[in-house]
């Protein structure tokens, strides 16, 4: 990665070095800024440029994902690929629903259904919601397909060829009548600590302790009521204690910078405190990725063996040239993005799979994890339905965007956050309607009224260069946080800069300035100019957060393809003589009642 640098004291005095380079940005950097980035599948990596390759946490196909969800993956995942897009950088973004195990056959018994016609109709749930929140993946896949048998079968064969898998033996339920092991979920008793008579075989939800499914007293099969007996079975384990030298040496090179976020670190050091243990890798199931090996053919690889390796069988589905991005380590910077909860798996678990494997894998550069998001007072729940869920949001007739911009101005990124109703309130009424959007209507409207709607010609004064100035400061700090993955720090200097505009255009005041002379019209041309190419630029850095609100400013400035470019200082891309076109409010009111109504809705009636 190209490093930019610091950024400056933002709150120091502008040096003589930071004027003139402003002004000449302004004036003369159009011709040096590079051209859009376009897209044409397949994308492959490419010979000397800087390929990235993003990756979102697979969500659970078996339920609708909630708000948390959402940020903590995919949105998260989805602004960071945007952002390498518009930096020019060959970007992929591959993410899919995680369809095998025990919760899926849970749900599909719940709900009558095959696990097959459960994955059908819950992937076409995440995908329809996925695209009304514009997460612009590259390929949005599934787990459940022939290359995540092949590619998974091979990474395992690979490791039995090194000697790096155990047999050992594990106590499970096993129901007599219905013939099958009984995965916890599928098990319920009366809780050895509480006497709950409803516990689940992994947890009690009464008084919420983690139980083992063999030591539920009065133990039932949740799918017949029979009572199990305790059997022994069989099972493979990846040996970690073997890989854990290999896998010390990557991390030494990866853990000391600030490629993983901090709880990354943190959470992965404390795995590694008292040494690696076998685990297990496989599971007395009927749906998931059939274990080749003699003598284990009747299992499936356990979820969190299999499902990582989904990130390549869906690559492999969007090309059969996956191997590109994945066994290219020398040209391939990865991101992972997920919540913390997944982050022993992908920092721990799925590398030593892929070292000991020894196939040249593309490893985790960069692995980014976020804390949770909760929601009012509480968590959000999918069993109590508590929260707004992904298929809600788009019913309250709050935009896609206002949701999006909302999450990432909350996102968990160093602590757990809290959605709050009133807070979005608040936030869209200050900060996009009353900030963002009023200097951006003001500006344009100026334009529109008093000029023909054409950007006038522009002299720059010693006011005009201080704020260009400023504004490139807050610039240089957007990219430096953007490349880094602090994406909140990101928005507020989007934030910033809208700021500086409405205190450059109220200081200037333009409307006084037309009634003046011939010198102070020309003056107010200069300052509506100077914020109409503002405006341009707060839609290229938008773009990543609130892609709607993005395309709908460049429309109304009828701004040129080739402004889609994150540049390092701000750059005169509408000129003199350019014609703009019709100024439109961006951002609607949000009006308490509505707030209060949605809040009320949200409170703890939606269904599972």
């Amino acid at each position: 990665m190209t490093d930019i640098g610091q950024p400056g004291a933002g709150d120091g005095p502008l040096t003589p070095e930071e004027r003139a380079a402003a002004v000449a940005s302004f004036t003369d950097g159009k011709g040096a800024c590079s051209k859009p980035v376009k897209r044409a599948h397949p994308i492959l990596p490419k010979a000397g440029e800087k390929n990235v390759l993003i990756t979102s946490a697979l969500p659970y196909v078996n339920n609708v994902p909630h708000l948390g969800n959402i940020i903590g993956c995919v949105l998260s995942a989805d602004v960071f690929s945007r952002f390498c897009r518009l930096r020019g950088w060959n970007t992929l973004y591959i993410c899919g629903t995680d369809e095998y195990g025990t919760a899926t056959e849970t749900r599909a018994l719940e709900e009558g259904l095959t696990p097959q016609q459960i994955c059908d109709k819950y992937h076409a749930l995440h995908a329809d919601i996925y695209r009304w929140f514009n997460i612009d993946f590259d390929f949005f896949g599934r787990t459940t397909t022939p290359q995540q048998t092949e590619i998974a079968q091979d990474i395992f064969w690979r490791l039995h060829q090194r000697d790096h898998l155990l047999t050992d033996t594990v106590d499970q339920l096993l129901c007599e009548k219905c013939d099958r092991f009984l995965a916890d979920r599928f098990v319920e008793g009366t809780c050895p600590l509480c006497n709950y008579e409803d516990a689940r075989g992994d947890q009690c939800d009464k008084c919420g302790k983690l139980i083992v499914a063999t030591e539920l007293k009065k133990p039932r099969c949740k799918i017949c009521s029979a009572t199990p007996v305790v059997k022994t079975s069989t099972h493979l384990f990846l040996n970690l204690p073997q890989i854990e030298p290999r896998l010390n040496g990557w991390l030494e090179e990866v853990l000391p910078n600030d490629s993983w976020s901090s709880n990354a670190r943190v959470i992965t050091r404390s795995w590694l405190r008292d040494g690696l243990k076998p685990r297990c890798i496989t599971r007395d199931l009927q749906w998931g990725t059939p274990v080749p090996l003699e003598g284990f053919t009747e299992k499936v690889f356990y979820v969190w063996f299999d499902a990582p390796i989904g990130y390549l069988s869906i690559t492999a589905n969007y090309t059969d040239q996956w191997e590109k991005w994945w066994k290219n380590p020398d040209e391939v910077t990865l991101y992972n993005f997920m919540a913390k909860d997944n982050v022993p798996f992908h920092s721990v678990v799925f590398p030593c799979s892929l070292l000991g494997a020894e196939d040249n894998y593309t490893l985790v550069n960069h692995l980014q994890a976020t804390e949770f998001l909760n929601y009012e007072d509480g968590k959000f729940s999918k069993s109590r339905g508590i929260g707004v869920f992904g298929d809600d949001a788009k019913e309250t007739t709050i935009p896609a965007d206002i949701w999006r911009f909302y999450l990432l101005y909350v996102r968990p990124e160093t602590q757990d956050t809290t959605f709050s109703w009133e807070d979005l309130m608040v936030k869209n009424n200050s900060e996009l309607l009353n900030n963002m959007g009023n200097y951006i209507y003001r500006a344009l409207k100026f334009v529109a009224n008093n000029f023909d709607g054409t950007i006038p010609p522009m002299e720059l004064g010693e006011s005009d260069i201080e704020t260009l100035a400023q504004v490139n400061r807050e610039l240089k700090t957007y990219n430096y946080n953007m490349e880094r993955v602090r994406l909140r720090d990101g928005l507020t200097t989007i934030l910033n800069i809208s700021r500086l505009g409405n205190q450059y255009i109220q200081a200037n005041q333009p409307w006084v300035l037309l009634k003046g002379n011939e010198q102070e019209r020309a003056r107010a041309g200069t300052v509506v100019g100077l914020c109409a190419n503002m405006a341009c630029l707060l839609s290229v850095l938008l773009q990543p957060y609130m892609p709607d609100i993005s395309t709908q400013i460049q429309a109304q400035l009828q701004a040129p393809a080739d402004v889609n470019v994150v540049t390092d200082k701000l750059v005169c891309q509408l000129g003199p003589g350019h014609k703009i076109g019709q100024p439109k409010p961006l951002f609607e009111k949000l009006e308490a009642a509505l707030v209060q109504d949605m809040k009320k809705k949200f409170a703890g009636r939606q269904k599972e």
